[in-house]
């Protein structure tokens, strides 16, 4: 019994420190493929957000797979066909937006292909997370909102320490009504309760019929948690936060070190 599937985080753990991907880790992603394990992109970003990147990985066959939006979706790599989708209601979103204004913080929507703010003054945030999601960026209204029915995470963004207090703010009921994670410290995501990237893992490797227990999962940050404890086997990076190195079967070298490649040699490829 081997590993036939790996779902692999983007920043900080498929990207090094200058945002590359590493010839080390090119390599062996190319290699563990040609063996037939399934090398799956699983990230915050969406399908835009992330296509060149598995262009580059040579992860745009048919039979590759993406998980986009921190489980939100998932989707086939060459095409672009969603498997599942899983969204916010419009509901979620007045609520979202209701707890921002009373928090006195800046937040937006994404949808599948665009990112929604309701404020004037735009974020410099805000205009970060259109930039690497390759996502265009509108204005709307809260009442135009209700027309954009397939919402699939809502954030809320900020300074770091401001952030920070921000999230200690939020009173429980919301935090339980929710996914809520931390993608970096000036981005908070929300989602519905029934996402999350171990949600993905758990959902794709169904639809492929691999058991859990011959899946393994690498990520550095608090939103590739529930992805690590997902799988049968988690690797923390060398740079991963600390709740991610407590729960980690093993721990690799950092992103800047092809921490990727030394946990597929390790533990993937047939020598």
């Amino acid at each position: 019994m081997g590993i036939k599937l790996v779902t692999i985080d983007v920043d900080g753990t498929l990207l090094n420190s200058e945002r590359l991907i590493t010839q080390e880790v090119k390599s062996t992603i190319r290699q563990a493929k040609a063996q037939g394990v399934k090398i799956v992109v699983t990230t915050g970003r969406p399908y835009l957000g992330v296509i060149e990147l598995l262009k580059e990985l040579s992860l745009t066959d048919p039979g590759d797979y993406v998980i986009t939006y921190n489980g939100g979706m998932i989707l086939a790599a060459d095409t672009g066909v969603e498997l599942k989708r899983t969204t916010l209601t419009y509901q979620d979103y007045l609520r979202v937006d209701d707890l921002a204004t009373t928090l006195r913080c800046t937040s937006h929507a994404v949808t599948a292909d665009r990112l929604f703010t309701s404020n004037r003054d735009v974020s410099k945030y805000t205009v970060e997370e259109s930039f690497i999601a390759k996502v265009p960026m509108s204005f709307r209204t809260r009442a135009e909102m209700a027309a954009e029915d397939s919402i699939i995470k809502m954030m809320l963004v900020g300074e770091a320490d401001a952030l920070r207090y921000i999230i200690s703010q939020i009173p429980p009921d919301f935090t339980n009504a929710y996914t809520t994670v931390s993608s970096s410290p000036n981005f908070f995501e929300i989602l519905n309760k029934e996402v999350s990237k171990g949600q993905g893992l758990i959902q794709l490797a169904k639809i492929l019929d691999i058991p859990l227990a011959e899946t393994m999962a690498i990520g550095d940050a608090e939103n590739d948690l529930s992805m690590l404890e997902a799988a049968g086997l988690a690797i923390a990076m060398g740079n991963a936060v600390p709740e991610i190195i407590a729960i980690a079967d093993f721990q690799t070298s950092t992103n800047d070190e092809h921490g990727v490649a030394v946990a597929l040699e390790k533990f993937v490829l047939k020598n």
